[in-house]
């Protein structure tokens, strides 16, 4: 549902013309689909939510997509597999386990699970 002062989209970087790239990796590795709007742009509809973190050791210095999984160890492999690179492997936090990758553009997402 669609709120005043709700997060409800989030863009993130395609550099070096690495859309098709980006967008085959996303498709692989979660079955995202697309909407291209010129050779460009191209939007994806997934859900989200959000959170701050003030731990400068543990803060990324630019946004971090947080994606959810069922299966964590599934989905570390699907990432590989799509061509995604581990930047930190699985590891426990308050709350569940989680692994940071990142994608063919260069963009750190963390995938999550309890």
């Amino acid at each position: 549902m669609k709120r005043t002062g709700k997060l409800d989209y989030l863009e993130m970087p395609a550099s070096g013309g690495a859309l098709d790239s980006v967008k085959a990796f996303y498709s692989a590795a979660f079955s995202w689909s697309f909407t291209d709007y010129g050779p460009s742009y191209s939007a994806f509809s997934e859900g989200l939510d959000g959170g701050f973190h003030t731990d400068s050791g543990e803060a990324s210095s630019k946004p971090l997509p947080v994606l959810y999984s069922e299966n964590l160890e599934e989905t570390l492999e699907a990432v590989v597999s799509a061509g995604g690179r581990i930047v930190r492997p699985i590891f426990s936090f308050p709350g569940g386990r989680r692994f940071h990758f990142t994608d063919p553009a260069g963009n750190e997402l963390a995938i999550w699970s309890e």
